[in-house]
């Protein structure tokens, strides 16, 4: 299956997105009193609301990398393919038979 320009450009814009929101959501989250529970940053244990955050922007940042590499894949497949010598139909060398 190959995509279009556009899908492949969209695609490699969700991740970029992904890689811009979540790690500063990340750390608002580490920043916010609730993660701690002593109310401070960094004093006292982790709380249930920073793990939960924590996981979510991991496994924000694991999709969001992975649409970004599929767009980009997508984007690499898309170019246009230059007719070879012997070839007229725009072949890849890879596709043209030898006798």
């Amino acid at each position: 299956m190959r995509l279009s320009r556009g899908w492949a450009l969209f695609l490699t814009g969700v991740g970029v997105w992904t890689w811009v929101i979540w790690p500063r959501f990340g750390l608002a989250i580490w920043r916010d009193p609730r993660s701690w529970a002593s109310g401070e940053v960094l004093e006292g244990a982790p709380t249930g609301f920073l793990w939960i955050h924590a996981f979510l922007v991991l496994a924000s940042l694991a999709i969001g990398t992975t649409v970004g590499v599929l767009g980009i894949r997508a984007w690499w497949s898309t170019r246009r393919v230059r007719p070879t010598a012997g070839s007229t139909s725009g072949e890849r060398p890879s596709d043209i038979q030898l006798p």
